[in-house]
């Protein structure tokens, strides 16, 4: 099927902050929905001819269903605009911008508010399994007699919870946490510790240097937070300037704490944030006198075991790349999430290395991505990854790092949790 052409038109972003930090009171819809007020007044167009709003989340708050539509409401569109929400894991932001592809594409919808959130602060605690059984065996007690025999019962480890997001970042079908993953990379291609401390080191001090030249000031939209609403942040809280390979390497191994390689240094921290794209299609473009900053050239999502997720990237981009006919020396820019240190090391060693490239089933070596074209401004490991934003966070990186160069095509990849890798190629039409 030929989809027709869909057009980017404007991109924001959320400053991210390490959970437990300045946005840990910040609710997920509210990390996004003032993007999208951002948009419409900017863009100036109705608040009732949006198609759809479909934001990735992946730890679906409690409190706000289907936060699509909560985010719908709260951004001030009318309140016959739908929304829904998606969930691909650390690709659910890509995932939602790739439905709103197909939807445009297909001549079904002309306006579709697509991106991600997640506050992985509010992420709960829950009741362990014999607490929850006391509270319904104590809902079932008719009597008070009843209900103190069931009382009498609790005991102290009840109250044991159980963490939520410890819980999401265990895989339920390999039964591996997200960073024995990039331990089991690291062992299987010969990454060592160092090359990941030296890689880490090179992300932070790339992101430093961007947020003191104002690189994401056009990205970032800065948020109005606190109790009394008094406060601003307007930068991302993670890039660390004073980083060294010498300070990461006195960091103990994490996740395999007699053996390992992965410590939290160089690792992704667990991160608030949102991310947001207006896209529509050419009619809505002319008609509503909009000027797109990209176009979605094609995308492409691929499987692989779960224990080894972190290899995801080489085969989305290998996808994407058959699909569209494009090779490396076409992308004047790649941001590829950096979950691990030692995940993106092994990714790009499956470029350009058969036999890590065969391991994957990936017949073709799609050569070395320029290091001055990687993650250029830093990446995951400094900037954060809010799990369901971070899919359409690296698009909307991407399209601002393509206007600023003046350059023509990008690619935005990730690894996903689950054993899933997604990958995106833009087009810049900023001039």
């Amino acid at each position: 099927m030929t989809l027709k052409p869909v057009y980017l038109v404007e991109g924001r972003r959320s400053p991210q902050a390490k959970a437990g930090m300045d946005l840990k009171d910040v609710q997920a819809p509210f990390l996004i929905n003032y993007l999208i007020r951002h948009i419409v007044d900017k863009t100036a167009i109705p608040n009732d001819v949006i198609d759809d709003v479909i934001i990735g989340c992946v730890g679906n708050p409690v409190k706000y269903p289907n936060i699509g539509r909560v985010i719908a409401l709260e951004a001030g569109l009318h309140k016959k605009t739908p929304g829904a929400t998606i969930n691909r894991n650390c690709a659910a932001g890509m995932a939602a911008m790739a439905e709103a592809h197909i939807r445009i594409g297909s001549g079904r919808d002309n306006l579709i508010f697509a991106g991600g959130v997640e506050s992985m602060s509010n992420m709960p605690l829950m009741f362990n399994k014999k607490m929850t059984n006391l509270f319904a065996n104590l809902f079932k007690a008719k009597t008070p007699v009843q209900k103190l025999s069931v009382l009498a019962k609790f005991r102290p480890d009840f109250l044991v919870p159980i963490i939520a997001i410890q819980k999401a970042l265990i895989d339920p079908f390999a039964n591996v946490n997200m960073g024995m993953t990039a331990e089991i990379l690291a062992r299987e291609f010969g990454i060592t510790r160092k090359e990941q401390d030296e890689y880490a080191n090179y992300s932070h001090h790339k992101a430093a240097i961007a947020t003191k030249e104002g690189r994401f000031k056009d990205e970032i939209l800065p948020i109005i937070y606190g109790k009394n609403l008094d406060r601003i942040l307007d930068k991302d809280i993670g890039p660390r300037g004073d980083s060294s390979v010498e300070g990461l390497a006195k960091m103990r191994p994490f996740f395999d704490k007699k053996a390992g390689t992965v410590t939290i240094g160089n690792a992704c921290p667990v991160t608030d944030g949102g991310s947001c794209w207006l896209m529509a299609s050419e009619e809505a473009v002319k008609k509503y006198n909009l000027e797109p900053m990209a176009r979605v050239v094609d995308w492409h999502f691929h499987g692989l075991e779960p224990e080894r997720m972190g290899m995801g990237p080489l085969l989305a981009m290998d996808g994407v790349f058959k699909r569209s006919g494009m090779k490396v020396d076409d992308m004047d820019v790649f941001e590829i999430n950096e979950a691990f240190a030692a995940q993106l090391l092994g990714v790009l060693r499956g470029m350009t290395d058969k036999k890590v490239a065969d391991f994957f089933g990936v017949d073709t070596l799609w050569g070395e991505i320029p290091k001055e074209n990687l993650n250029p401004n830093g990446g995951g490991i400094a900037l954060g990854h809010p799990v369901g934003s971070t899919g359409s966070r690296i698009v909307v990186t991407l399209a601002h790092e393509l206007k600023k160069r003046k350059a023509k095509y990008g690619m935005a990849s990730l690894c996903v949790g689950g054993g899933q890798g997604g990958a995106m190629i833009i087009e810049n039409l900023c001039k």
